[in-house]
């Protein structure tokens, strides 16, 4: 775990995804500029929330957990910086699989 994984911790049922590298070139070979690349929709989850609080108190448990791969929508979550690495915080709600 590194320093900074550390150093978050989701709230509610939101969740904290390292997304996977963005490829840099094509399949045919071709480099792509930043503004060209498709954005992830892949990554690591590395933190969880406790889950969603119903209106009468209960908690709801998470279905993801750390370490786990996700697919998650396109423009989901907010990505953010923490001590230079690239992150997206969001709902768990916007994680449509898990990957093995």
């Amino acid at each position: 775990m590194t320093k900074s994984m550390a150093k978050i911790e989701p709230l509610g049922d939101r969740v904290v995804i390292k997304p996977t590298p963005k490829e840099e070139v094509s399949k045919g070979g071709i480099v792509l500029p930043d503004t060209a690349q498709e954005r992830p929709q892949e990554g690591e989850v590395i933190a969880v929330g406790p889950g969603r609080l119903t209106e009468n108190g209960n908690r709801i448990a998470m279905n993801v957990k750390k370490g786990e791969k996700v697919v998650y929508s396109k423009y989901a979550g907010t990505e953010f910086k923490l001590d230079d690495e690239e992150l997206v915080i969001m709902r768990e709600s916007e994680i449509l699989a898990k990957r093995s």
